[in-house]
């Protein structure tokens, strides 16, 4: 375990609290509350950041999401319990979070745009880049998890 290194909340107040006004876009959004959790969750896995994993895993137990849809979120392409608009979403999230390996595809955009509006589109793409932020904050941070 490492020693917090500080607390963006507490050290640059302002900054943190316009995160959280993004945070907050994202959840009145028209996006439902499994779909935004298990970009929480994949996004957070994908960044390595054990905060956030921890933080939304329980978020979405909480809110009626199944111990098996959460565990199987880092292996969601072989995974059969998660519905078309939920693959796209996830590689949707994917692409954004690893823009620097092409950006989006025009598949995977075109997958979405079949499932989605561009306004649910737009609302997509703030959840994910969202939860970027977040992780970066944390992993920067080297925030933990209380142990259970």
């Amino acid at each position: 375990m490492n020693q917090v290194r500080f607390f963006l909340n507490k050290e640059n107040k302002a900054g943190y609290q316009k995160i959280g006004e993004l945070d907050q876009l994202g959840k009145e959004s028209s996006i439902n509350d499994t779909i935004q959790e298990l970009i929480k969750i994949y996004v957070s896995q994908l960044n390595g950041c054990v905060f956030c994993i921890d933080l939304h895993s329980k978020e979405a137990l909480s809110k009626g999401e199944t111990l098996q849809r959460v565990l199987g979120l880092s292996a969601w392409e072989e995974a059969p319990f998660y519905k078309k608009e939920e693959r796209v979403v996830l590689a949707f999230a994917k692409e954004v979070t690893f823009i620097h390996r092409g950006g989006v595809s025009n598949k995977v955009y075109k997958e979405l745009q079949e499932c989605y509006s561009e306004k649910e589109i737009g609302e997509l793409l703030l959840l994910v880049t969202t939860i970027n932020t977040y992780n970066r904050v944390g992993i920067t941070c080297l925030l933990e998890p209380k142990v259970d």
